[in-house]
């Protein structure tokens, strides 16, 4: 089961900042630490999360982030029936299918390796990862982390064969230690925000978010965002006990979900390629090309506030 003492799991570091990745398991960000403090969060018992298929740390989403409105997709190509008894899936609590295949199931193969950067492999080939996910492909992550923050690359290869559709994000789950939640400040950009029904899929409706810039005191988020598109490189700030953080869209991502019940004690700014349900409904659905290559990138920031 996975845990921070894999065998296999890879260490970073870069200055103030050390970060831990487990290729077995996903490429799951495992840790994220600025001198001694964690800055993710429900990753104090990972064997349980992935006995349960939950997510934790810094899990990849893929096929698809967030959720699935039905179990039939076919606005890519291919027709596709979803199992619900497939060991590969997982569902919410309304039955939908959600975050794709969970993190730890799929197995990434290193392929370079530094003391600050890890590089890993996973090749979409298998048939029971193909009965999920028809359209044959290669992935590439890159972590690589500086004194100032951790920079993750993703980049899909498609096969000759057909076209891929890009619907996957990241949900990392970030914290401030030893400031109330109600403290932490958020900054979030100006956006478009998603109508949501109440299963959280979007209803084709759009409304003006003028951004948001204040401690959370008792605001809860659950909300799905399309960025601007002249202001791609989104800025999403966490800010609290002297301690910022930043995530920031650099590349190929479209949308935002952002995360954080009442009472949690972590708030997650997920990048997203597509909008929740897109490969149902088609909205916004990006197709790589034959042959064709995708790049994605985010970056998580840290450092001390002026």
């Amino acid at each position: 089961m996975p845990s921070l003492d894999d065998a296999d799991a890879v260490t970073l570091t870069a200055g103030d900042l050390s970060a831990v990745f487990l290729p077995a398991h996903g490429m799951l960000g495992a840790s994220l630490r600025y001198r001694d403090i964690e800055v993710l969060r429900r990753i104090d018992d990972l064997a349980t999360a992935a006995e349960h298929g939950s997510t934790a740390g810094i899990p990849f989403l893929y096929p698809w982030a967030n959720r699935l409105s039905e179990l039939h997709y076919k606005k890519a190509g291919p027709e596709v029936t979803l199992e619900r008894k497939s060991p590969l899936l997982h569902f919410d609590g309304n039955g939908l299918p959600i975050h794709g295949i969970p993190w730890a199931r799929l197995a990434w193969t290193v392929i370079d390796r530094t003391p600050h950067s890890v590089t890993a492999t996973l090749d979409w080939s298998r048939d029971d990862l193909l009965a999920v996910f028809p359209y044959r492909h290669r992935l590439s992550m890159t972590a690589y982390l500086r004194p100032d923050g951790l920079l993750i690359g993703t980049t899909i290869a498609a096969d000759e064969a057909g076209p891929v559709p890009l619907s996957f994000g990241f949900h990392p789950y970030i914290g401030l230690p030893d400031v109330p939640r109600s403290e932490w400040r958020l900054v979030l950009p100006a956006m478009r925000k998603l109508g949501l029904d109440a299963q959280g899929i979007p209803s084709g409706k759009e409304t003006e978010f003028d951004g948001f810039d204040a401690q959370l005191r008792k605001q809860s988020f659950d909300d799905g965002f399309a960025l601007i598109r002249d202001e791609p490189n989104a800025m999403f700030s966490l800010v609290g006990g002297g301690l910022a953080i930043t995530l920031a869209l650099l590349e190929g991502y479209t949308h935002a979900q952002v995360y954080s019940p009442e009472d949690a004690d972590f708030i997650a700014l997920e990048p997203m390629t597509a909008a929740t349900n897109a490969l149902v409904t088609g909205n916004g659905l990006r197709l790589l090309i034959p042959g064709g290559t995708f790049n994605a990138a985010f970056g998580i920031g840290i450092g001390p506030t002026a």
